[in-house]
């Protein structure tokens, strides 16, 4: 597991010795979680009566019992005999009724407590910086996401309600206890310190070795979402059997980890479990004794041990549901170490205001920069050049040169390590991200297709659209004509990375996309780069009435793609080598002119193959 994803938590690393520390080290990553159940609070009311009332029918019932043996089953006796089973008749039902009011309400709390949960985590997710992602694991990150909240609902919805209830009937059993027979009373109350503490002293163990389960299944969730997502390639180059090997090894891994987890919870319940009736048993014997003596009545024992037995079962409940609080402790720290990631690109305190209209001027000052994941190597260094509102700039340059960096840089996916990047004379630092990025529409060169319809996919971000607003912009981009072959046309959902789309179908999605933008800053990355010949003649045209009047950059490949362009900056190393047009580029016979004969030598030769 990556350090960006799981960093060490203190915990870990300054564990308390005593139980109270123990106990608070456990419980501590579940506090940051309260806020969320807290906003429900008539639910918890709802659910804290219903849960009192179940409590209290449940505690009559041993009086009951106690009157029915004191009285004996003689006719004399009849009357109260079925006095006493009509009223437990209604006790039942009692209990009936707030027994499900109560599961109903903590259930949706622990429901309504993951939902909200899942969003906030979602919406962190989302806001998370480019630097981030660049060593996190997305499937990880959805393990998270999906089965540690799951984790939570148990411990916010089942397990708070086995609790609650365990606990409400452990409290009112030991108060009935010292009511009927404080001798017998005191000797049950001395086992509990026995039971509790070692319950508390194997939370640490419990959590940690839950923790590492969740980590080993996240590893098998980020390992299947990986080949999963590129199925095609995996079997084109026949690796099912020995990627279906290696994911039964991950997945066997997280299975041992999760065995050694619920091993540590079964043997510390069988242990409370044993501790307890052990001791219920050794009181049983000694009342049993009194009611030989004459010194307790049948039915007063029978009341003792129903209560006895009330308090050890409750007890029993509740060292299992400790030991599944530890484990969603872990899947808490897990979440929380999420949320702790502070995103390095915000906003200003004091954002400044954008115009009513960008002009689009773009200026490069003096820009260095080096990826936070290599930070030895420089991307760009000393790089400055400055575009005019409405030109159009082509960037090329071999692999690496740094074209894709510029794009990245302007749109603010990382900070620049010194000098500034100002769009219309204001440096890119002090606005709003979300405000910069309304300002730059971009196409890129692997363009990303969701599951979602193909007119969700042109309006992508630009929500609400109007169908006329998508079907002019498709129109524009050359994507009308394949959209309306689709089954359902615009309707037609698309699958997951959209498969089903050949690659110019999806970069021409793309480019409607970033032309139903309207932004005055027009970034193309190659984005014609897989259209055929004649679609990339129709797609040019497009772009050319697109990139009227805004600025426009293009990184390009392919260098028949940047002849129309205003001026083209020869990229290398990160700096920029060589500025001009097509014609004095090959002419001063640099690394542009390089570059343009071995591209089309290759093209004369492939044409005459």
């Amino acid at each position: 597991m990556n350090d960006t994803a799981a960093p060490v938590r203190p915990e870990d690393e300054n564990r308390p010795s005593d139980s109270r520390g123990r106990l608070r080290a456990t419980l501590d990553p579940l506090k940051p979680l309260l806020p969320y159940a807290f906003r429900y609070k008539p639910i918890i009311a709802m659910a804290l009566a219903a849960l009192s009332v179940a409590a209290g029918a449940t505690l009559t019932l041993p009086l009951a019992v106690r009157g029915m043996i004191d009285h004996g089953f003689s006719a004399e006796s009849a009357g109260a005999v079925n006095a006493y089973f009509g009223a437990m008749i209604a006790v039942a039902a009692t209990l009936a009724v707030a027994s499900a009011t109560r599961y109903y309400f903590v259930m949706i709390l622990g429901e309504r407590v993951v939902a909200d949960l899942r969003a906030d985590l979602f919406r962190h997710l989302a806001g998370l910086d480019a630097s981030f992602y660049d060593t996190a694991r997305t499937g990880e990150l959805l393990s998270r996401l999906t089965a540690d909240t799951t984790h939570l609902k148990a411990a916010f919805g089942s397990s708070a309600s086995v609790a609650l209830r365990n606990l409400f009937m452990f409290l009112g059993a030991v108060v009935m206890m010292v009511a009927t027979s404080p001798k017998l009373a005191g000797l049950v109350l001395l086992a509990i310190p026995v039971i509790v503490l070692p319950l508390i002293a194997s939370g640490r163990g419990v959590r940690a070795r839950s923790r590492h389960a969740q980590d080993m299944l996240a590893q098998a969730s980020a390992y299947a979402g990986e080949n999963l997502s590129a199925v095609r390639t995996m079997q084109a180059n026949g690796a099912q059997t020995s990627t279906v090997a290696r994911f039964k090894g991950v997945v066997e891994n997280a299975y041992e980890a999760a065995q050694k987890a619920t091993l540590l919870r079964a043997f510390v319940t069988a242990g409370a479990i044993l501790i307890v009736f052990t001791s219920i048993v050794a009181v049983l014997w000694l009342g049993a004794q009194d009611v030989l003596a004459g010194r307790m009545s049948s039915g007063l024992l029978s009341q003792f041990v129903l209560y006895a037995v009330l308090a050890a079962s409750s007890l029993g409940e509740l060292s299992q549901v400790w030991s599944e609080v530890s484990a969603a402790a872990g899947a808490a720290g897990r979440i929380a170490d999420i949320l702790a990631v502070k995103p390095k690109i915000v906003a200003p305190a004091h954002p400044v205001a954008p115009p009513a209209r960008w002009s689009g001027a773009i200026v490069f000052d003096k820009v260095r920069f080096a990826y936070p994941t290599d930070p030895d190597k420089v991307a760009l260094g000393d790089l400055s050049f400055a575009v005019a509102p409405g030109e159009r700039i082509a960037i090329v340059g071999p692999s690496g040169a740094g074209k894709s960096t510029i794009f990245a840089l302007l749109l603010r996916f990382y900070d620049v390590d010194s000098g500034a990047i100002r769009l219309d004379e204001v440096d890119v630092r002090a606005l709003d991200p979300l405000v910069l990025r309304e300002a730059i529409a971009i196409a890129p060169q692997e363009p990303a297709v969701f599951g979602l319809s193909v007119a969700d996919n042109i309006a992508y971000g630009r929500d609400p659209a109007s169908r006329e607003a998508i079907v002019s912009a498709a129109k524009r981009a050359q994507a009308h004509e394949f959209i309306m072959a689709l089954p359902q046309g615009y309707d037609t959902m698309l699958g997951e990375r959209g498969a089903t789309l050949s690659g110019g179908q999806r970069q021409r999605l793309a480019i409607a996309r970033a032309i139903l933008a309207d932004a005055p800053v027009l970034l193309l990355d190659e984005a014609t780069s897989a259209l055929d010949a004649e679609n990339e003649a129709a797609v040019q045209a497009a772009l050319h009435d697109v990139m009227s009047g805004r600025t426009s950059i293009v990184i390009a490949h392919r260098l028949a793609t940047v002849l129309e362009a205003d001026r083209i900056l020869v990229l290398d190393d990160g700096r920029i080598v060589e500025e001009g047009n097509h014609a004095s580029l090959i002419a001063a016979g640099g690394l542009y002119a390089r570059l343009a004969k071995l591209q089309f030598d290759t093209a004369r030769a492939a044409a005459a193959n």
